[in-house]
């Protein structure tokens, strides 16, 4: 039987497939999601539109942008809405890299930054950090920069690693490849607190992307914008689907904005978990780094064994083993999920 060929570039892929399945019913601190649920009033909004015939209209996007924008800070005309970070990824990905050009990527990181390089059929270059502090390879990341550099993947603070980029030397990053798309995705943000978006009128090539997937408790709707002066926004939007983003998520985002307590009240809460969750790995002698994350990653002689004996206890963590030799991370929510953790952590480990 004869079919078609598939791209190179896909067909050296390893495909992606994330352990999504056989989490319901368990303490889920394995994908860093909001653990509560989001604002009462995204649930309010989500039972308005799907009543009458919200659903069977096309998405408008106009007013959302202009709403969204005023939340960040921008203007409308800098807001790409997204189909989570990861389309967001894709189409800047896609906009400004030719096969055979270099995406330059700090690892380990958040891993869809080079499933987008190689699914474009760029040459994604990992600058890796030092394996024991795991900082920011700034000075290594500098010298890597070259003629066929055209995009630099930055997650701050990053995944899974938690550590955070000095402002000083993400500044020296974006000054270094003017020609290159330097993109910093500020997915946890809400736990860290220091932006690049006041930047986007000094650097012509930053972007910044942000995600509704983790304080916002809106993983499942895949909400994300992606956001550059008004110039680069335009060049991404015209490579992306007219209607990528769905209605009821693109609402569920600003009942969101409009209910900030909300957040900010389980932001509070998880940071002083996150301190918890550091202390009591710091007194069983486990060695961890810090984080500014709402996840903590930590070192375990056996991680796969702790992995399997917390999740017959009810607690979902992640093996990163392959990333970080012997790391597991250790996902934080409220003061009482962190309790059970620990509580489950200590049996495990005696």
């Amino acid at each position: 039987m004869t079919r078609p060929k598939p791209r190179e570039a896909i067909a050296q892929m390893a495909p992606y497939k994330p352990p999504t399945g056989g989490r319901a019913g368990l303490l889920r601190l394995d994908f860093n999601e909001n653990t509560i649920g989001p604002s009462p009033k995204v649930l309010e909004r989500l039972r308005e539109a799907t009543a009458g015939d919200f659903l069977t209209l096309y998405p408008e996007y106009e007013v959302a942008r202009e709403r969204m924008a005023a939340f960040f800070g921008v203007t409308a005309d800098q807001v790409v809405f997204s189909d989570g970070t990861d389309e967001g990824i894709h189409i800047l990905v896609q906009a400004y890299v030719e096969p055979g050009e270099e995406v330059l990527i700090p690892w380990p990181t958040f891993p869809m930054y080079k499933f987008y390089a190689e699914a474009a059929g760029a040459e994604p270059v990992l600058v890796h950090r030092d394996p024991e502090t795991l900082d920011f390879p700034t000075e290594a990341l500098i010298r890597r920069i070259g003629p066929k550099t055209k995009a630099i993947l930055i997650a701050n603070p990053n995944n899974p690693t938690g550590g955070t980029a000095e402002p000083e030397d993400l500044e020296r990053v974006l000054e270094a490849a003017p020609e290159a798309a330097v993109l910093v995705d500020e997915a946890y943000i809400e736990f860290y607190g220091e932006t690049t978006l006041p930047w986007l009128s000094r650097f012509g090539n930053l972007f910044v992307s942000r995600t509704f997937s983790k304080a916002w408790g809106l993983a499942g709707l895949r909400v994300g914008c992606l956001l550059s002066q008004a110039e680069n926004a335009q060049w991404v939007r015209r490579g992306q689907s007219p209607y990528s983003l769905n209605s009821v998520g693109v609402e569920c985002a600003l009942a969101a904005i409009e209910d900030r307590e909300y957040v900010e009240n389980y932001v509070r809460e998880v940071v002083a978990s996150r301190a918890t969750l550091e202390k009591a790995l710091d007194e069983a002698g486990i060695k961890r780094w810090t984080s500014a994350a709402n996840f903590v990653l930590a070192r375990f002689p056996d991680p796969g064994l702790i992995c399997r004996a917390l999740r017959d206890r009810g607690v979902l963590v992640r093996d990163r083993g392959h990333e970080v030799p012997g790391a597991i991370r250790l996902g934080v929510g409220t003061a009482e999920q962190t309790g059970r953790l620990i509580a489950a952590l200590r049996e495990v480990l005696v």
